[in-house]
C-alpha cells in the first residue's frame, strides 16, 4: 500500500519526474480506449461461428433456397464473413445467373472492404507498447541523472544528499514500473487482437473459396 501511495505521489506536479508520469498516464488512457474498441470490434462485432454459419448457407443453397441463404447472410452482414457472403450472393442475385468471374469479383470486393476495417488501429497497440517502454526508460535515465547530481552537488550535507539520492532512484524506478505496466498489457492485447483478426481473415479466405466452388459447381 505504501508503495502504491509513493507512485501516486509521483504524479503530483513538481514531483521529480512528474512529466514522464503524466505522459505515461495519457499513453495508458489511449491504450485502454484502443484496446476496448478493438476487442469489441474483433471479438464481438465481427466474430461469428464460421462453421455453423457456412453450414447453414451451404444447406440452403444445396436445397435451392437462394433467397433464404441471401436473407440469412443479410441478417448478420454486420459481421465480417457474412458481409462477404452477402456481397457475393447479392451480386449473383442482381445478375440473375451464376458464373465464376462474377462470384470471384464479388468476394474480392467484399473482402477488400472488410479486411481494412478488421486491421485498422490494431497497430496502435504495438506502437503504444514500444512508446510506453521508451517513456519509462527516459524517466529512468532522468531519475538516475537526478541521483548522480545529488551525489556530486557541492555544499550539501550528507543527510540532504541521501534524501536527494533516494528521490532520484525512486523517480527512476517509478517511471520504469509505470512504463512496463502500460507496455505489457498493450502488447498482450495487441497479440490477442492480431491473432483473432488473422483467424477471421483465414476463415473468410477458406469459406469464400468453398462458396464460389459451391455456386459455380467447381468450374
Amino acid at each position: 500500500m505504501g508503495q502504491l501511495m509513493q507512485i501516486f505521489q509521483a504524479f503530483k506536479v513538481g514531483a521529480p519526474g512528474w512529466f514522464f508520469m503524466w505522459l505515461l498516464l495519457m499513453t495508458a488512457v489511449f491504450m485502454l480506449a484502443v484496446a476496448i474498441e478493438r476487442y469489441y470490434f474483433i471479438a464481438i462485432r465481427s466474430n461469428i461461428n464460421a462453421g455453423k454459419f457456412m453450414g447453414d448457407i451451404r444447406a440452403l443453397l444445396t436445397a435451392g433456397k437462394f433467397k433464404d441463404a441471401l436473407g440469412l447472410a443479410a441478417s448478420a452482414k454486420d459481421k465480417a464473413l457474412p458481409y462477404v457472403v452477402h456481397t457475393c450472393l447479392s451480386r449473383i442475385g442482381q445478375k440473375g445467373s451464376v458464373d465464376f468471374r462474377t462470384a470471384q469479383n464479388a468476394v474480392d470486393e467484399g473482402t477488400l472492404e472488410t479486411i481494412p476495417k478488421l486491421q485498422e488501429r490494431t497497430g496502435y497497440l504495438a506502437m503504444i507498447g514500444n512508446v510506453a517502454t521508451l517513456l519509462g526508460l527516459m524517466g529512468t535515465i532522468y531519475g538516475l541523472i537526478l541521483a548522480f547530481n545529488s551525489v556530486s552537488a557541492p555544499g550539501i550535507d550528507a543527510a540532504e544528499k541521501s534524501r536527494l539520492l533516494a528521490a532520484g532512484i525512486s523517480t527512476a524506478m517509478n517511471t520504469t514500473l509505470v512504463g512496463l505496466s502500460v507496455a505489457v498489457p498493450a502488447i498482450l492485447v495487441y497479440n490477442f487482437v492480431h491473432n483473432k483478426t488473422m483467424r477471421i481473415i483465414d476463415e473468410i479466405d477458406e469459406h469464400s473459396v468453398k462458396l464460389i466452388n459451391l455456386l459455380t459447381g467447381n468450374q
